[in-house]
């Protein structure tokens, strides 16, 4: 999968990746991405894991823990890049917004 597929996260990546900042399982990352996102964003089962299967091929995230059916996983360094690029380009819209804004005013 090309890196390309990961140049700007979606909503539900990006949170799916913050949620993983601490190793967690499926039901604990949904619950996160709740808490984190103040209830604005909802991932379901069917989108969680085909993220994290995408993820974890491109060790943006690795899995921690095996237990029956009950997966954990972190993010890598290579994720935590990618969540800080994310982020380095959110804020950099939002500066330019405000750029904007003041050069109207």
């Amino acid at each position: 999968m090309a890196r390309e597929q990961f140049q700007n996260l979606t909503e539900p990546m990006y949170y799916i990746l913050m949620a993983l900042m601490k190793e967690r399982c499926g039901v604990d990352i949904m619950e996160a991405v709740d808490e984190i996102s103040k209830g604005r964003v909802k991932v379901g089962p069917g989108t969680l894991y085909t993220l994290l299967d995408k993820f974890q091929k491109e060790d943006m995230i690795k899995e921690t823990e095996v237990q029956g059916r009950r997966k954990s996983y972190i993010i890598t360094d290579k994720g935590r890049d990618m969540l800080l690029a994310e982020y380095k380009r959110l804020i950099t819209m939002v500066n330019d917004w405000e750029f904007l804004e003041k050069g109207e005013n």
